[in-house]
């Protein structure tokens, strides 16, 4: 299951690239920190619904048009999820989406692969 917090920070920052508008720019406009902007759309700050709307406000988007597309990318990854049976957690992607299993051969080097009987997850390698 995906982390909430980290599909509003990834649809935020769409939204801003699609504008072509910077970090520093969203966030001097919604009155917020540049770098407090910038953990929100890496998913690591849950934004409260006040800074939600005043970084809506300064993207001039619609609270509802934010989480119209969050509520998609969240039915998209979920159908996947159901789809495959089985859920892989892709190191290093600073998310938590469900995407496809992948198989041991196709693993990423530095990634080892640990299957179970219904989940696939590949974790990094750690040196003991």
């Amino acid at each position: 299951m995906p982390v909430l917090r980290q599909v509003v920070g990834e649809t935020l920052r769409g939204l801003r690239m699609r504008q072509r508008r910077t970090l520093r720019e969203v966030a001097a406009t919604a009155r917020v920190s540049l770098g407090y902007l910038s953990e929100v759309e890496r998913g690591r700050k849950e934004p409260s619904s006040e800074l939600l709307a005043a970084i809506c406000n300064a993207l001039d988007v619609e609270l509802s048009e934010l989480f119209a597309e969050v509520s998609q990318m969240l039915r998209r990854e979920e159908k996947l999820a159901s789809a495959n049976g089985r859920v892989a957690l892709i190191p290093g992607s600073g998310s938590a989406r469900i995407t496809p299993a992948i198989d041991a051969a196709a693993a990423p080097a530095g990634v080892q692969v640990r299957a179970g009987s219904a989940k696939v997850h590949a974790l990094p390698n750690v040196a003991a």
